[in-house]
């Protein structure tokens, strides 16, 4: 690790990404920096407990999260003055990359502590390195909530040669979906699931297509969203008649027939059920 302190007398506020599901996709570097601090400071004690002992690391763990970041921040900044070497982690992944942290590192710079950070694993870039997104990216946290935010990010994602990054809950990706196609139209996605994990998937194609996935099959665990500014290329679509007696002549029932046509053709509900009737008889 380097020391137990700098020339100062004052310890090391070391930045050290975690696995985000995969507990051996940590660095050695990352091992040994947990081994020899004096403390770790993480979001979720008994998270960062299972990582430790899976590596037989014995070390004082502190709850650092955005609801105790203010009155534990005095404590850790003490103990780093006094020479004291700590880690601060994340649940999984990069800390500091939408999760809390800004003010320890701006508080511990402006004491004169040493801050270090490692390289190691970060669920957005993980997902990106998959998507098949080729240009320019900017990675946003987590979804704006409140609409007026949100109607300013999709202004900012309008740009066809740039990607938007962000995080989302599995409870809110149909909402944020259905918010992005109305606004944005149907662009490109792709939705990275439980990434490292043994059930990781990866989902490609438009916001259309995304919607009808993951209204049949409701999505479980940690969610990064890519969303391309460029609208998906489709070809010429058959008349929605046609297109009706195909999809029940395959077996669908009206029921799925509806919501694939309304995804498809953007119609109102009360059509498309006159359509797919007459053509059941």
């Amino acid at each position: 690790m380097g020391g137990k302190s700098n020339s100062m007398g004052k310890g090391t506020l070391f930045i050290v990404p975690t696995p985000i599901g995969n507990l051996r996709d940590i660095t050695l570097r990352a091992l040994e920096t947990l081994s020899e601090v004096d403390l770790v400071a993480c979001e979720d004690t008994r998270h960062t407990l299972k990582l430790l002992n899976h590596y037989e690391i014995k070390k004082p763990l502190l709850s650092y999260e955005k609801f105790s970041e203010s009155r534990r921040l005095k404590a850790l900044i003490e103990r780093l003055d006094h020479g004291e070497n700590i880690a601060l982690v994340s649940d999984g992944g990069t800390p500091l990359i939408s999760d809390p942290g800004a003010r320890l590192v701006i508080e511990a710079r402006s004491k004169g502590i040493s801050v270090v950070a490692l390289p190691g694993a970060c669920a957005f870039v993980t997902a990106l390195s998959a998507s098949g997104l080729d240009c320019r990216f900017r990675f946003t946290g987590f979804f704006p909530r409140k609409e007026k935010q949100a109607l300013s990010e999709i202004a900012k994602m309008k740009n066809p040669d740039e990607a938007t990054v962000f995080y989302e809950s599995p409870l809110r990706l149909l909402s944020t979906l259905e918010f992005i196609r109305e606004h944005l139209g149907d662009v490109r996605t792709c939705i990275a699931r439980e990434l490292t994990k043994v059930h990781e998937e990866y989902f490609t194609g438009s916001v259309s297509e995304a919607i009808s996935r993951f209204r049949d099959a409701e999505p479980k665990g940690e969610i990064t969203v890519i969303i391309s500014g460029c609208a998906v290329e489709r070809e010429e679509l058959p008349d929605i008649a046609v297109k009706a007696g195909e999809l029940l002549e395959s077996g669908c029932s009206k029921r799925d027939a509806a919501r694939i046509l309304h995804d498809l053709y953007k119609r109102p509900k009360n059509e498309i059920y006159g359509i797919l009737l007459g053509k059941t008889g």
